[in-house]
């Protein structure tokens, strides 16, 4: 693979701003001239989809249909470059979860099997000539997901100031660390602006050994784009994108 690497984005509650962060990072990378793609194995639900703007009558083949056995996987990529980072010297590619309520129910009800997708990512590695693979997971722990994360190269773990939050990470720090990860890093979001930075990164590094990369401030912009648009195209400038790009830039080449 070289200096391909599968990077995947995890928390262990809904509502950390997880799949947002990941779909930002891939424009970050793909404004950088990388060739990214994020794939959506949140097939319990997906939201990836939104935020590069498609809808549902825009996508034929998803996730699920190459976890079935109904298409290649590279045929459930779609070039989402025109329209999420036209003037990018990079390609940004999405591979979506099912939109409808059937599949999403016979998922819960009937599940899938992950190794499959294990077994194509390197195929979908090659054929996109990626640099950068982000999958974006369903919260929580469950086999589909540790299965999904245990091919990775890098896991980026997502938090909030939240007590909650941090013995849920507990939990996965600990699961994760079984999985032999190459590189395990933090990223901590929706920080206050009044939060002492220094000392909140401090006190998340200290308690669960790893780096934190990137600590994100709540933003009354972001909550205001309603998941319509990617942040870092509606403000470059903002605090925010730089902080992303600077999670960007720590990640292993």
């Amino acid at each position: 693979m070289g200096s391909r690497k599968i990077v995947t984005v995890h928390s262990y509650r809904g509502g950390t701003g997880k799949s947002n962060l990941t779909a930002n990072l891939a424009v970050c990378a793909a404004e950088q001239g990388k060739r990214v793609a994020v794939l959506d194995s949140d097939l319990q639900s997906p939201g990836v989809h939104v935020l590069f703007g498609y809808r549902e009558g825009e996508i034929r083949l998803t996730l699920l249909d190459f976890l079935w056995g109904r298409a290649e996987l590279r045929e459930t990529a779609y070039d989402a470059t025109p329209r999420v980072c036209p003037e990018s010297t990079g390609r940004c590619y999405l591979v979506p979860a099912s939109l409808t309520a059937e599949a999403i129910t016979r998922v819960i009800e009937n599940g899938y099997d992950i190794r499959r997708l294990n077994a194509h990512i390197d195929q979908l590695l090659t054929a996109l000539d990626l640099d950068y693979l982000l999958i974006d997971t369903h919260p929580g722990l469950n086999k589909e997901t540790l299965l999904a994360t245990a091919i990775s190269d890098v896991l980026l773990i997502v938090l909030r100031p939240d007590e909650q939050d941090y013995q849920g990470t507990a939990i996965l720090k600990e699961v994760a660390g079984q999985l032999d990860i190459p590189h395990t890093f933090l990223v901590v979001n929706k920080v206050l602006s009044r939060a002492d930075r220094d000392r909140l990164r401090a006190r998340v590094q200290e308690a669960f050994g790893h780096e934190v990369i990137g600590m994100v401030p709540l933003s009354e912009e972001f909550a205001a784009i309603e998941s319509r648009d990617l942040f870092v195209r509606r403000h470059p400038d903002h605090e925010i994108s730089h902080t992303l790009r600077g999670i960007l830039a720590r990640w292993p080449t």
